[in-house]
């Protein structure tokens, strides 16, 4: 997940709705004159992006848009609700700061139309541990803290399952609780806390799961405490490239996306973020 704030990436469909980040309507006025038919390439677009590593990652995609004559305005946003539908209402050209299911509940919600056109960064939920190096090395009756807000709590028995540690009640998904747990060999116990108290809960349980915003403002080390992670084919860790299904053949947006998924932005993410966030193409 700095001055600026960082804003709890990933991870997640229950995004708390906070102060928008400077969208007034000066800047309305002026994204509404931006606007262009897909078929006419612009010069210069607008992209949303929440503050922290999404806004960075972004920053460094503009430079290199601008080698191939693109200029990239970035407007940086605090929550996760009014990136969406600024893009909706055409005063952006393009949102990076969620991952696709997330899209496609603000879709069905409000009634809009917004495409995944391209992949941008990894935020992958792991489980870590101060104690132990490998999920097969925690002991029998062993504590393991897990997210208590219902969807990470979800996902989190979904990593634990795909570790091998329990096996859940079929077809219960996102839904899951220690409730749906139907195998526990381990006879482990969960231990349910707030999602930012999971990486100070290390020295006294055996093992966490953990959202990555939480473990880079915690400063975990997912070569050194992750023990498990989810998949770099996960949908809720794959953030996205998001633009209006009408524009999304945009040449521009096109160009954008090169730009973001190029050599350059892909050795800033490896160099800043050190295996925290990865590059998700």
């Amino acid at each position: 997940m700095m001055n600026k704030k960082i804003v709890k990436a990933g991870i997640v469909f229950l995004a708390a709705a906070a102060i928008l980040s400077g969208c007034g309507t000066d800047n309305k006025s002026s994204v509404s004159g931006n606007k262009a038919s897909s078929s006419t390439e612009k010069r210069e677009i607008i992209v949303g992006a929440t503050a922290g590593p999404h806004a960075e990652v972004v920053e460094a995609a503009a430079k290199a848009a601008a080698t191939e004559g693109l200029k990239v305005n970035v407007k940086e946003f605090s929550d996760y609700i009014t990136p969406d539908q600024a893009l909706a209402d055409g005063d952006l050209d393009l949102v990076v700061y969620q991952h696709e299911p997330f899209l496609n509940n603000f879709n069905k919600q409000h009634n809009t139309n917004l495409v995944p056109i391209g992949k941008a960064i990894l935020m992958r939920m792991g489980i870590y541990s101060n104690k132990y190096k490998d999920v097969k090395d925690i002991p029998d009756g062993a504590v393991i803290s897990i997210p208590n807000d219902p969807t990470n709590e979800g996902r989190g028995l979904q990593l634990l399952e795909k570790a091998g540690l329990i096996k859940l009640k079929e077809g219960v998904g996102m839904k899951a609780t220690p409730a749906d747990i139907v195998e526990n060999p381990k006879n482990l116990t969960f231990n349910e806390l707030e999602a930012a108290q999971l990486p100070r809960s290390l020295d006294d349980v055996s093992a966490s799961v953990i959202t990555m915003n939480y473990v880079m403002s915690a400063g975990l080390s997912p070569k050194d405490q992750g023990i498990f992670l989810e998949s770099k084919d996960t949908p809720l860790a794959i953030m996205i490239i998001a633009s209006r299904d009408a524009d999304k053949d945009q040449p521009a947006y096109k160009k954008f996306v090169q730009a973001y998924q190029s050599d350059s932005v892909k050795k800033f993410i490896l160099e800043k973020y050190k295996g925290t966030i990865e590059p998700a193409w």
